[in-house]
């Protein structure tokens, strides 16, 4: 009952990770009939082997699963920097289990058996976290690249403009003439192609 979608198209995707088939077959129909695309795995090893990074979505995992279990699959996707949302579930309900969830960055933590209209409700929150952490992520990303265009005095001199330094506070700062800010500045919002010091602001607040 598995609806592969493709990962070329950027079509948000629920991972179902449970080694139980009927959690897995049971899962898969109720996310389906959501409207969502779904893909169901035995294993964390079997989703790991085969997730590739560009695909947007979330993943649904059960805490106990031979292998790797569902916190082991959080951590490993942790240090490989990957944000993708994890929800944990599990039919043990252990308190300390869900702590060590949390704290790994799980966005919940579901007890079998779990109403279908809640456990559907925390999937489209993991969604939508996953979408804003790629729109911050490529916003970032974005940014980066058009401060990678200004030289290294260009930058000095942003940094201080989105400070709200004016021109002659500036040169103080830096050791150099008005004319030589005035002149940066000229050339640090051509090479942004942006007009104001707000919108360089805003671009900055996107940077790491």
């Amino acid at each position: 009952m598995t609806q592969i979608s493709n990962p070329l198209t950027g079509e948000p995707t629920v991972f179902i990770i449970d080694d139980d088939e009927a959690v897995r077959d049971a899962l898969s129909v109720l996310v389906e009939v959501a409207g969502l695309s779904v893909r169901t795995f035995v294993n964390a090893l079997e989703f790991l082997h085969r997730y590739s990074p560009e695909q947007p979505g979330c993943v649904v995992a059960d805490l106990r699963m031979p292998f790797m279990d569902g916190l082991e699959l959080q951590e490993e996707l942790a240090r490989r920097g990957c944000g993708l949302p994890v929800i944990i579930i599990t039919a043990h309900g252990e308190v300390s289990s869900a702590v060590t969830a949390f704290r790994g960055g799980a966005v919940d933590f579901l007890e079998k058996p779990f109403d279908d209209g809640v456990f559907l409700r925390r999937v489209h929150e993991a969604l939508q976290r996953d979408a804003h952490q790629r729109r911050d992520r490529s916003a970032a990303e974005s940014a980066l690249a058009k401060l990678a265009l200004l030289s290294p005095r260009e930058r000095d001199v942003a940094a201080l403009m989105v400070e709200g330094c004016a021109n002659k506070a500036i040169a103080i700062r830096l050791g150099i003439g008005v004319r030589t800010v005035e002149t940066h500045r000229a050339n640090i919002l051509s090479k942004l192609d942006i007009r104001t010091v707000p919108e360089l602001m805003r671009l900055w607040m996107h940077t790491p």
